[in-house]
C-alpha cells in the first residue's frame, strides 16, 4: 500500500469514530433529555390529580364550615394558580402556595368534630394524602433525571457536543420559600 491509502484510511478511520462518538452522544442526550420530560409528565400527572381532588374537598369543608369564606376562596385561588402555571420554577410555587392554603384549611376543620368524621371527607383526605406522596417521589425522581442530564450535558466531550446542538439545563423542580416551615396541624 501507498503511504496516502495509509493516510486516507487513517483520516477516514478518525472521521469515523468521530461520527460515531458524535452520533452516540447526541443519542444519549436525546434519551436524557426525553427521560427528564417523562418525569416532568409525571409530576404534572400527580398535580392534575391533586387539583381535581381539590372542588370535592373545598364542597365537603364548605358544607360544614360555610362562615370560613376567606380560608376556601384562598384554596380555591390557589389551585387556579396552580393549573395556569408553566414550567418547575413556576409549578414549584404554585404547587407551594396549594399546599400552605390547603394546610390553613386543614386548620380550620380542626374546628369541626363532624366534618372530620365525615365518611366523604376522610375519603378525600386519604385520596388527597396518597396524591402527596405520589408528588413527592415524582418530584424525587424528575430531579434525579435532571441532574443526570445536566451532569451529562456539562462532562468534557459531551458538553461541545450539547452546545452544538442546544441542548441546556433543565430546571429543577424547587420548593418555594419558606416550605420548609411544616405546618402544625391536629385532628
Amino acid at each position: 500500500m501507498s503511504k496516502s491509502t495509509v493516510v486516507l484510511i487513517v483520516i477516514v478511520a478518525v472521521i469515523g469514530v468521530f461520527g460515531l462518538t458524535l452520533m452516540s452522544s447526541y443519542n444519549g442526550l436525546v434519551a436524557l433529555s426525553e427521560q427528564v420530560n417523562g418525569k416532568w409528565s409525571q409530576i404534572d400527572t400527580m398535580l392534575q390529580r391533586r387539583a381535581d381532588l381539590i372542588p370535592n374537598l373545598v364542597n365537603t369543608v364548605k358544607g360544614f364550615a360555610a362562615q370560613e369564606k376567606s380560608i376556601i376562596d384562598s384554596v380555591t385561588s390557589a389551585r387556579a394558580k396552580l393549573a395556569g402555571a408553566q414550567g418547575p420554577v413556576a409549578r414549584g410555587e404554585a404547587n407551594s402556595e396549594l399546599t400552605g392554603a390547603l394546610s390553613r384549611l386543614l386548620v380550620v376543620v380542626e374546628n369541626y368534630p363532624l366534618l372530620k368524621s365525615d365518611k366523604t371527607f376522610i375519603g378525600l383526605m386519604d385520596e388527597l394524602s396518597g396524591t402527596e406522596n405520589r408528588i413527592a417521589v415524582a418530584r424525587r425522581d424528575y430531579n434525579e433525571a435532571v441532574q443526570s442530564f445536566n451532569t451529562r450535558i456539562k462532562t468534557f466531550p459531551t458538553s461541545l457536543i450539547a452546545g452544538m446542538f442546544g441542548f441546556t439545563q433543565k430546571e429543577y423542580f424547587r420548593a418555594a420559600e419558606g416550605a420548609q416551615q411544616v405546618p402544625a396541624v391536629k385532628f
